[in-house]
């Protein structure tokens, strides 16, 4: 076959469309070249407006500008933490009733147990606050914020074991491969500083080190979006992002020089091709750049006053603590970041319950409450959105033997808790209610799905109307699903 004639036959569409059309790759290469190339001032503090982003978003006024998720891996037991029901002290050891189990479902390390034996929560609780919610003993400093919470004890999902069900909650579907949300608000609203990633992942572990779930990272994945907008994790030592700094021997104007270069090879690659995966790698590069001067600051908690690192607890000093990681969510949200992800992992405790909650406790009770205080003084909570959860609950009945060292709770995807704060949430409240056995959801339920919807909708976003076409369907955060908790809305 003629060569020319091959050629043209193989041509894909955008390949005809970037060579014929005026060069469109040249215009997508351009609104992502930084300014200082375009011969326009640099811009380095936080946008009035937001950068890229699709036209007509947000759909209508938003309330939140940003979002700082604490997600707790492994499923905090919601009948030890938060979910009182004093009678279920009368029933300790006894069996739950068929009634109240209904069949359920459950993981292979209690389906084959012989007895479902009752067991109430492990520590006391007490009221807070004007709006008198209960938290338990462990939670101190979760219980003195109480008022700026928001209390949805009526969650429910459909997955049973941890991937699937932190996948649903970050991606909207239990199986990996779809955006996750950060994902989608940065495809869809765009960047409030162009020298920081939108979207920030951190994890954590407990301080034992000696449990947790594993972090994938399609938790944080653009799936089918492009990939400059999935979230950029943060590590807790060496460089904060994989080769942020500049090797030995080169300098920033060597770097600068390099970058453009390698700027205008790229631009000639996608003229050729039209592939959009070439303008995310010349803006990943930018940013790189960019962010080599102010993550390093914004990481340096050298210069916050004894006052604010005693609001976040004495592990704040460690490097990778889940304190250190609230403290800089707060840094990160007030310099723009537009989703920041913090993933602890921990909370699955099938055989220390006894031992290892109060240590989950401890490492992130305080950190959580001084995030509450932190952002309420700078005024930043009024439009930042603060949500706190697991992917589920655990079993009110015990797994393995309650009158041992050693026993704990099983998965339970029936009802839990979460909390959220600020962002237009109603503060001093509790929504949903579940059954006397903190085993089913007694009044309006809240499905993820439905979470998803109202996050959404806190920052401008009609759910249904934020769509991306993939291999010929239209796919959003929530899928089919979704409603909204208008009764959690301030």
């Amino acid at each position: 076959m003629d060569p020319r004639l091959e050629h043209t036959l193989l041509m894909t569409r955008r390949q005809f469309l970037s060579q014929t059309s005026l060069g469109l790759g040249t215009a997508a290469l351009a609104s992502l070249l930084p300014s200082e190339l375009a011969g326009a001032p640099p811009k380095s503090s936080t946008n009035e407006k937001p950068v890229g982003g699709l036209p007509g978003l947000p759909h209508f006024a938003a309330r939140a500008k940003r979002v700082i998720y604490l997600m707790q891996g492994g499923a905090p037991s919601h009948v030890d933490l938060f979910d009182y029901k004093p009678e279920l002290a009368k029933r300790r050891g006894q069996e739950l009733p068929e009634s109240v189990h209904r069949g359920q479902r459950l993981t292979t390390m209690t389906s084959g147990q012989k007895n479902r034996p009752v067991l109430p929560g492990i520590t006391g609780f007490k009221q807070h606050g004007k709006s008198g919610a209960w938290v338990c003993d462990f939670l101190p400093h979760t219980g003195s914020v109480a008022d700026d919470l928001c209390f949805i004890k009526s969650m429910y999902t459909e997955a049973i074991n941890h991937a699937p069900a932190v996948t649903l909650f970050m991606t909207g579907t239990e199986l990996p491969g779809r955006p996750s949300m950060g994902a989608w608000l940065s495809y869809g609203l765009g960047s409030l500083n162009q020298n920081l990633p939108t979207f920030l992942v951190m994890t954590s572990r407990d301080k034992e080190a000696s449990c947790g779930q594993l972090f994938y990272e399609h938790y944080w994945g653009a799936g089918f979006l492009p990939s400059r907008y999935q979230g950029v994790k943060l590590r807790s030592e060496g460089d904060p992002v994989l080769y942020l700094s500049d090797p030995p021997g080169m300098s920033r104007e060597v770097r600068r020089d390099l970058l453009d270069d390698l700027a205008r090879l790229n631009q000639l690659k996608m003229q050729e091709s039209g592939d959009p995966e070439i303008a995310t790698r010349i803006s990943q590069y930018e940013m790189a750049f960019r962010m080599q001067m102010s993550v390093p600051e914004l990481t340096d908690i050298s210069r916050e006053s004894k006052d604010i690192l005693d609001l976040y607890g004495p592990d704040v000093k460690r490097p990778g603590s889940f304190a250190r990681n609230c403290l800089l969510a707060r840094r990160f949200a007030e310099r723009g970041v537009r989703y920041i992800q913090l993933f602890h992992a921990g909370w699955d405790q099938h055989r220390n319950l006894p031992t290892q909650l109060k240590i989950q406790c401890q490492d992130t009770d305080q950190p959580s409450a001084g995030l509450v205080k932190d952002l309420k003084q700078r005024g930043l909570l009024e439009d930042t959105l603060l949500i706190w959860g697991g992917e589920f609950g655990r079993t009110v009945f015990v797994q393995g033997n309650m009158n041992e060292k050693q026993y704990g709770r099983d998965h339970h995807p029936r009802c839990f808790t979460i909390w959220l704060a600020g962002g237009g949430i109603k503060p001093g409240i509790t929504y949903g209610a579940t059954d006397d056995f903190c085993y089913n959801v007694a009044e309006n339920g809240v499905h993820p799905h439905d979470l998803q919807a109202t996050i959404l909708h806190l920052l401008g976003i009609e759910h249904t109307r934020l769509t991306f076409k993939y291999q010929g369907r239209h796919y959003r955060l929530t899928d089919v699903h979704g409603n909204l908790v208008k009764g959690i809305l301030a």
